[in-house]
């Protein structure tokens, strides 16, 4: 990976962003600091992905939608470590989400609007519905779907509703792939 040098990507603290091969960063969307953005990662408009205070991680394919907000804890009394914010390969963030300091796992999506707060856990294959808001320290099991506020478990997921998080991330993939002018 190489360090950006785009105009809306920043280094902070002596750490700049680290992105893999055919990322798509919107040029309205924020960058900062210890980031690191795997291959086809695609970060769309008016999103901030702010790792300032601790690190970031996006894996492989995953796609941050329009106007979504992605933060981390610092060191401090409550968490002496702070904590990073680490999404899987495949994930699905839709417009308006806020995830601070959480784990989302492989194949996972986060619904317009949801709430994924510090040290929540989305296990591979879960989804949380729009407008959900997942409290600190919760646990989302594999395979399942949370809604509310705060999120409960409300189903397990269909393997149609499972196999439909690799059809959304693969979509997002062409449709980046277009805004870089390649061909899919």
């Amino acid at each position: 990976m190489k360090p950006a040098k785009h105009k809306n990507i920043y280094r902070f603290m002596e750490r700049s962003p680290q992105l893999g091969k055919r990322v798509y960063i919107d040029p309205t969307a924020c960058v900062t600091g210890a980031v690191t953005l795997g291959d086809d990662v695609s970060i769309w408009p008016m999103t901030v992905v702010r790792g300032d205070v601790n690190f970031i991680s996006i894996g492989a394919r995953s796609n941050i939608q329009d106007g979504s907000i992605l933060h981390v804890t610092h060191e401090g009394p409550w968490q002496p470590d702070g904590l990073p914010l680490l999404i899987g390969d495949d994930v699905t963030v839709a417009h308006g989400a806020i995830l601070h300091a959480c784990t989302i796992g492989d194949r996972c999506m986060v619904g317009m609007g949801a709430i994924v707060m510090d040290g929540a856990v989305m296990e591979p294959d879960s989804l949380v519905a729009g407008g959900a808001v997942v409290p600190p320290g919760k646990v989302v099991k594999s395979g399942t779907l949370w809604r509310g506020n705060p999120a409960r478990y409300a189903r397990d997921l269909s393997e149609r509703e499972i196999s439909n998080q690799a059809y959304n991330a693969a979509h997002y993939v062409r449709l980046k792939d277009l805004y870089l002018g390649e061909r899919c």
